[in-house]
């Protein structure tokens, strides 16, 4: 079932705590650690779960067990959706997975496409209120005209998400974006 819920303000907190977890179990193959998705942006709607990005060199995923001992299971998610319109080189959509009922991991290759992303989506709607709440508000919609069809719920979602964060790719080179420090 698809619940959009209001900003909890305890979600930064356990991005922070599990953050750590998850970079004490990667080691030095967490190049970083960040909260990305709705639950990172401050008075956005989400799903109640946590979206967490390693950046990683590769992805040998030498902390597989470490992960899985966390509760965390190893999905087979090869890749991310596409915004259309662009053509992007197939590697560059690359991602390994891992989720629990609380947390969803994204483990993708520094500088590709996707892990610049989900940074600049995250980054451009801390900035940008009107588009952080209009987001929220097709999300509100959406889960209240499909909460048991995640097919429609998304298939309507993502293409909304890429108009929006269509205004992000264009705000990120006007300012020159710079990928943030990692966040734990």
């Amino acid at each position: 079932m698809i619940e959009i819920v209001p900003y909890q303000e305890r979600w930064p907190e356990q991005f922070a705590a599990f953050g750590r977890r998850l970079r004490e179990a990667a080691g030095a193959d967490a190049l970083a650690v960040h909260h990305i998705g709705s639950t990172s942006v401050p008075g956005l709607a989400a799903k109640d779960v946590i979206d967490i990005q390693i950046t990683v060199a590769d992805f040998s995923l030498s902390f597989r067990r470490a992960f899985e001992g966390l509760g965390l299971t190893f999905r087979t998610i090869d890749r991310d959706h596409c915004p259309p319109g662009l053509e992007i080189a197939p590697e560059q959509l690359e991602k390994r997975y891992f989720s629990s009922p609380r947390y969803h991991v994204h483990i993708r290759v520094q500088n590709r496409f996707n892990q610049r992303y989900a940074l600049i989506c995250r980054d451009y709607l801390r900035t940008h209120s009107m588009a952080a709440d209009a987001y929220a508000e097709i999300k509100c919609q959406l889960a209240a005209r499909f909460p048991n069809d995640v097919e429609a719920y998304y298939a309507i979602k993502d293409p909304v998400f890429d108009v929006i964060v269509a205004g992000g790719l264009e705000w990120a080179e006007a300012v020159n974006w710079q990928q943030p420090p990692t966040d734990a």
